[in-house]
């Protein structure tokens, strides 16, 4: 069941940051191979870094590979990028570079990005660090609705299958749920999609409506079995869109409905 909110067409402008560690894959065996353990930590203590200081800025980041990863970042301007890359060099024995680039589907936005970054040199050129290129979006252009955000959850997790199944094929309940839900949106509405745990997945879209996240919910079932509701907000950035997300799919729990927009909206 899809709630009653209906909205207006409009046009999304999400800014994405493209974020990749310089020259990894041979920082990691140099001057031998280094121990698993060692580079998982590393991985996620530069993750929890970034996703607090984009998230100081109302930018949320999404590990994807570890070496590489996504922020949404409308609000940060080319300074505010310096100033993490700066600090994340202070902190690392590692450097990163960003590409900041904007369009009207986030996958538009991340392909320009990393357009940007393969012509500044390959992820394992040891001459390429820090790169810092592309443009952010200017305030006299900024909308209060450029960033849609859809947090989309597994139906009744804990009683199916957290309570009842071993870990990991629970785990492997959200992630076949979590690979078809990301293929879909990518390939029918350009949209990029993050599992953020447990059985959470948040997506960062163009503008869609109710039916459109109505036809992803059903593929997603069809697919694998796994039932899927969502909440999704607007914002000028994507700290607010989240929340405005998570109130929405609040709504859903609260009232049994598939897909829910956040009410101010």
């Amino acid at each position: 069941m899809v709630g009653p909110v209906e909205r207006s067409a409009t046009v999304t402008n999400t800014q994405v940051t493209l974020i990749q560690i310089d020259n990894y894959g041979p920082w990691t065996v140099t001057p031998e191979p280094r121990r698993e353990v060692d580079l998982q930590t590393l991985q996620s203590r530069l993750y929890a870094d970034l996703s607090q200081l984009f998230g100081n800025r109302d930018g949320y980041v999404f590990f994807t590979r570890f070496d590489n990863m996504v922020a949404v970042s409308n609000g940060l301007s080319m300074d505010d990028h310096a100033l993490v890359q700066e600090s994340v060099g202070n902190r690392f024995p590692v450097s990163v570079s960003f590409t900041v680039a904007t369009g009207t589907t986030p996958v538009q936005a991340l392909e320009d990005a990393s357009r940007m970054l393969q012509e500044a040199g390959s992820a394992q050129d040891e001459s390429r660090k820090e790169i810092l290129r592309g443009r952010a979006i200017e305030a006299d252009y900024r909308r209060d609705d450029d960033v849609q955000v859809a947090h989309f959850d597994v139906n009744d997790m804990t009683g199916r299958f957290t309570d009842e199944h071993n870990a990991f094929d629970a785990f492997i309940h959200v992630e076949q749920g979590y690979a078809a839900l990301m293929k879909y949106m990518r390939e029918e509405h350009g949209s990029l999609s993050f599992f953020v745990g447990g059985d959470n997945i948040i997506a960062v879209c163009p503008d869609l409506d109710a039916g459109a996240y109505e036809d992803a919910v059903e593929h997603v079932v069809a697919e694998t079995g796994v039932e899927l509701k969502v909440g999704v907000g607007r914002a000028a950035v994507a700290g607010d869109a989240g929340m405005a997300a998570k109130h929405a799919l609040e709504h859903c729990r609260a009232t049994g409905t598939t897909v829910e927009f956040d009410e101010q909206r």
